[in-house]
């Protein structure tokens, strides 16, 4: 195994940018229930997750465990070729404690004051979907390959005498970087030729014929990205509580693609395979500002600033092509792992407003509303990424999210319900479209301990485009998530 360190810049793309920017509505069983509608409740670990006022509404100390079964579900429309797919798994995806302190000087304003931990699992990467057809826009992975090729010099994508064909995508790589290592993969398999065999030609044409073809494209991913707040709250008075989150977070995704092209256009190629294994990690920080007043006993109002994120990554890859003329030894490209120099992802901020209004001990309803401007995402140096920060300002735009609960108590159970809307971050509504999603949940009151379970589902529809150049014909998705949560929160 060869190890790669580049001179340039990975392809990050626009879905780089949305997937690191986003986050679902994670944590607690009585959280997920009410559909994150917390802003100006509080008194919930994850709750003070979303507004760090929101632990200093306990009365006394509080922990909370959860644990969610997620599954997801796709079903697939390519050139009429249909395919459904389903991921499901088990996670511990939160846990917290906060702690108060009261403050014995009866005179003071300041009533009490809480020092709190959590962890919440903000995004769940795990997913799954196959898009196969027959493309009949004339469009073949050879445009792909075409793309990254045009204006490079032949020169720089041939084998040197006696130079192995993995260790020349290795050099390419390091001297040239990504775009020439693509072009280098399309001439080695004999997808493309030159116009002219001399070292400074520049121009290429495909050695497929136009025509259908028939694509299998596998899309698998793993991982999570979470987030861990060391959280300070402090109320005044009887009706101000105010907080501050301190986040730190991380980001773990996998992701392999893979391209099965075959077609009866009678050219020299009619067979490719085509593959790509990504690995990212991360670290991050952010921090939160949050404060909920009682208007009265019954209502209540939040506020919630969420400062960018930001992200430091690195990311490995592995390729592998195939065709029915390539020569064997193009396998061996497979065994080298491209290691990328460090870059910086800025999310962007966030603005929630909230409304509560609490019927005594009975139950409530709330309300959040949140907006948040995808198109400052920034990635960083910037001279590496002007092209794709201006194409993110461009492509991507403000998005509201509308989040409401309910709660009702009767003796020990509680019953509860929620409704959220999201809007897409795409200027198109259509690459991500809007979710929709509602909740019902279930809890009983032991006392000094409370058991709540939830049943969550939101639904999605995506055009996703199979490659960002050339082959971009997307396969439009209806995304199904479906979570069962159990919570068991205690006080300490």
């Amino acid at each position: 195994m060869g190890l790669l360190s580049m001179s340039t810049i990975y392809g990050q793309d626009i879905s780089d940018a949305v997937r690191f920017s986003q986050s679902e509505i994670q944590g607690t069983a009585r959280f997920r229930a009410l559909s994150g509608a917390f802003g100006a409740l509080g008194g919930d670990m994850s709750a003070v997750s979303a507004n760090p006022a929101g632990s200093a509404v306990f009365s006394r100390s509080h922990a909370s465990f959860t644990g969610s079964n997620v599954d997801s579900e796709n079903s697939t429309n390519y050139f009429g070729g249909l395919t459904n797919s389903n991921v499901s798994n088990f996670d511990i995806n939160q846990g917290g404690a906060a702690f108060v302190f009261a403050n014995r000087n009866t005179n003071s304003p300041w009533k009490k004051f809480t020092i709190g931990i959590a962890y919440d699992r903000t995004n769940n990467f795990d997913d799954f979907w196959n898009a196969v057809g027959t493309n009949t826009n004339n469009q073949s992975i050879d445009l792909y390959f075409l793309s990254y090729a045009d204006g490079v010099r032949l020169a720089d994508i041939s084998l040197l005498d006696g130079e192995l064909i993995e260790d020349a995508y290795s050099d390419i790589g390091n001297v040239f970087g990504f775009g020439h290592q693509q072009a280098f993969l399309g001439y080695q398999a004999f997808i493309l030729e030159p116009d002219a065999d001399d070292d400074e030609n520049t121009t290429y044409f495909s050695n497929l014929a136009d025509g259908t073809f028939n694509q299998d494209y596998l899309y698998s991913s793993t991982g999570y990205n979470g987030k861990i707040s060391f959280n300070l709250a402090t109320q005044y008075e009887d009706n101000l509580y105010l907080g501050i989150n301190l986040n730190s977070h991380f980001i773990d995704y996998q992701r392999s693609t893979s391209l099965q092209e075959n077609n009866p256009n009678g050219a020299l190629i009619n067979a490719i395979d085509f593959d790509n294994n990504l690995s990212t990690t991360g670290s991050g920080f952010s921090f939160q500002l949050g404060g909920i007043m009682k208007l009265s006993p019954e209502f209540r109002v939040g506020l919630t600033y969420d400062s960018p994120t930001w992200y430091t990554i690195e990311e490995e890859t592995t390729q592998f092509i195939d065709s029915n003329e390539a020569d064997s030894d193009i396998r061996f490209i497979g065994d080298i792992v491209n290691i990328y120099p460090q870059y910086k992802l800025k999310t962007p901020s966030k603005i929630t407003g909230s409304l509560a209004y609490i019927f005594a001990k009975q139950g409530l309803i709330s309300f959040d509303y949140s907006k948040k401007n995808y198109g400052n995402t920034e990635f960083t140096p910037n001279q590496d990424y002007t092209d794709l920060n201006n194409a993110i300002s461009d492509v991507l735009t403000d998005a509201s999210t509308y989040r409401f609960g309910a709660e009702y108590k009767h003796k020990q159970f509680a019953f509860r319900g929620g409704y959220r809307f999201e809007e897409s971050p795409y200027t198109d509504g259509l690459t991500v479209g809007d979710l929709t999603g509602y909740s019902l949940g279930l809890g009983y009151n032991f006392g000094n301990t409370k058991l709540d379970i939830t049943y969550d589902k939101w639904e999605r529809t995506d055009a996703t485009p199979l490659y960002n150049v050339g082959l971009t014909d997307t396969a439009t998705i209806d995304r199904t998530n479906s979570n069962i949560t159990l919570s068991l929160s205690f006080n300490i």
